[in-house]
């Protein structure tokens, strides 16, 4: 790993730089395949709902996995490298599906494009942990987050254009909706060929050996403690209002689920809406402010899903709409809050502390059984509560944001 020459941080980065980047965060999109492709792998396999939702809950096993000890590989090799290494580990599992509808079929086929799911979610696990303390190098201090929060905004671009591309595909080229992963790869080739060329310094980081339990260890340091739990609440309810919302909106209305489905979309909407007026608003903005500010719009959120779910008679279903709308915009620039703290907190031992954070995401693994079992229990007013706990969290930690002052590590 290369050590920084004596010229400051950032000063040789310029735009060329930051452009290969910031492009590899479009192939960190390329992890939300699995939803698109699950689509038109049920049907072809005869698939039941639960064998299904295994190929998306996998990528969440694989970021409690390996994060900690990408983190502690990044060290070693550093953090341009790491993020080339994912993405040509992305590349291979966007070969194999090309490879099992060129020359495969049946079972296969069905094996091949597991293997490339199991891929998928390393591959991203490596490149979260590795892209986000990578951009501390050409930004520092408040204007972090909103240079992260641009981050997400062009992951959300891959994400948007798959199931169009796909869609595309399977209608206008004899059911081939796997063409997706074709464009994919071609684009994924050209980042992985820049990025490898780009001309970054690293400086030397603080701990000369660092390990997974040492890594650990940075979970007894109070901010970041309280960043990893912040981005746990995160994850677990962005992934937890996406699978309760059309449930919510079925169990008051006589909506049927062709309809309710729509909610997720109307999430995803206000939550890119979200990130794009992150990158512009939190370079003005200091992170105590734009914290209090999410996690206030969290609480309207939770109160509208509240007042929704307790009216008996006909509840009017633009509150619900509301809500999602509320929650997606919210919740969309809390990760980048909450990691970018944690970052500056910890400037020498920034690898470790990614690894640490990006292992939070396992949050989305956990808040959704969690939500199952308090909505079947009460009904969807639990899962409401559920989530209730998270945004309570972060809309507390906001307020006594002194908690998370940025201080020298020891």
């Amino acid at each position: 790993m290369s050590t920084a020459t004596s010229q400051p941080a950032g000063k040789s980065k310029g735009f060329k730089a930051l452009v290969p980047v910031m492009s590899a965060f479009f192939v960190m999109g390329f992890v939300d395949l699995v939803g698109t492709a699950t689509n038109y792998i049920k049907p072809e396999f005869n698939l039941s709902n639960s064998q299904t939702n295994l190929f998306t809950t996998m990528v969440f096993f694989w970021f409690f996995i390996f994060s900690v000890p990408t983190g502690v590989m990044m060290h070693r090799i550093g953090k341009r490298k790491t993020a080339v290494l994912s993405i040509v580990v992305t590349l291979f599992a966007m070969l194999l599906p090309i490879l099992a509808y060129l020359a495969m079929s049946g079972t296969a086929r069905l094996w091949t494009m597991i293997v490339s799911f199991i891929l998928l979610g390393v591959g991203n696990t490596i490149m979260q942990v590795a892209l986000n303390p990578l951009m501390t190098l050409f930004v520092k201090g408040d204007k972090l987050a909103s240079t992260l929060t641009t981050g997400q905004f062009v992951k959300g671009f891959a994400s948007f254009f798959a199931p169009i591309i796909a869609g595309w595909g399977f209608s206008q080229l004899n059911h081939a909706w796997w063409i997706l992963y074709v464009i994919y790869l071609v684009i994924g080739v050209v980042v992985c060929i820049a990025l490898w060329f780009d001309q970054i310094e690293e400086p030397a980081e603080e701990v000369t050996n660092p390990t997974i339990i040492g890594c650990l260890k940075l979970l007894g340091n109070r901010v970041v403690l309280l960043c990893f739990i912040g981005i746990v609440c995160h994850v677990g309810i962005d992934v937890g209002i996406n699978a309760q919302a059309p449930r919510i909106l079925m169990e008051h209305t006589s909506v049927p689920l062709a309809i309710a489905g729509g909610a997720t979309s109307v999430y995803f909407v206000f939550r890119t809406l979200g990130c794009f007026t992150g990158s512009i608003v939190l370079q003005r903005m200091s992170n105590k402010l734009a914290l209090r500010i999410c996690g206030g719009i969290l609480v309207l959120s939770v109160i509208c899903f509240g007042i929704f779910s307790t009216v008996t008679n006909n509840p009017p279903q633009w509150l619900f709409y509301v809500a999602v709308a509320l929650v997606g915009f919210g919740n969309s620039n809390v990760f980048s809050l909450f990691l970018s703290q944690a970052l500056l907190n910890q400037p020498k031992r920034q690898n470790e502390v990614s690894g640490l954070m990006i292992m939070g995401l396992i949050g989305g693994a956990v808040f959704p059984p969690i939500m199952g079992v308090a909505a079947d229990a009460m009904g969807e007013i639990g899962s409401i509560i559920i989530v209730a706990v998270a945004v309570v969290y972060v809309m507390v930690v906001g307020l006594m944001y002194g908690l998370l002052k940025t201080r020298k590590a020891a």
